[in-house]
């Protein structure tokens, strides 16, 4: 009886160490390919002709379709830069920079992917429209209120994800990218 006491209890752990692990890999992943700049996270090799596993399976659970190595990497946050959830009840402003790339945007999408700008309204700052400060950063704000400068509107109510996507970029390897590589996102105020 002790022994089938034994090898019930020592199941149970590796059945919650695996998944738990394996849950970890597919959902933070920085440990396993995710590379994390500040609230951003990419996966660069998903468009590798032969990526790693846990990007594979980061992109089975997700269900992106993504660019190609060469063509683009894409950010995502879900999280300000102070690690608070975005919520569409408050104002962000997002400054900074930008790595080299020919083209990128930058949309708001709720938790399931869909975007969340009202009907008829503009879904995503481009880079070629949008106004940069006269060292070249950025300052953008994302809200459902009328926002200064260049204003990204959008709707409803909940949690939802920035989603940045750099077209040809000149390097997203990893190496040299620091926190002040992709832009800030700053919670300004919210409504109640």
């Amino acid at each position: 009886m002790r022994f089938l006491l034994h090898l019930v209890s020592m199941l149970a752990v590796a059945l919650v160490v695996g998944f738990g692990l394996s849950y970890y890999a597919l959902g933070d992943g920085r440990l396993f390919g995710a590379l994390r700049i500040g609230p951003w996270v990419a996966w660069p090799a998903i468009g590798a002709t032969s990526p790693d596993p846990y990007t594979r399976a980061y992109l089975a659970r997700s269900g992106v379709l993504p660019l190609g190595q060469g063509e683009g990497v894409t950010f995502t946050a879900a999280t300000d830069s102070q690690g608070r959830p975005l919520d569409r009840a408050c104002r962000y402003r997002i400054t900074g920079t930008t790595p080299a790339a020919a083209f990128w945007t930058l949309e708001a999408v709720s938790t399931d992917g869909r975007n969340i700008a009202p009907k008829g309204m503009q879904m995503a700052l481009e880079s070629r429209h949008v106004d940069r400060a006269n060292d070249g950063s950025l300052q953008l704000y994302v809200s459902r209120t009328l926002a200064p400068y260049n204003w990204l509107e959008i709707a409803g109510s909940g949690r939802f994800r920035l989603v940045l996507t750099l077209y040809n970029p000149s390097d997203i390897s990893g190496s040299g990218l620091s926190d002040d590589t992709l832009p800030a996102i700053a919670r300004e105020r919210c409504a109640a």
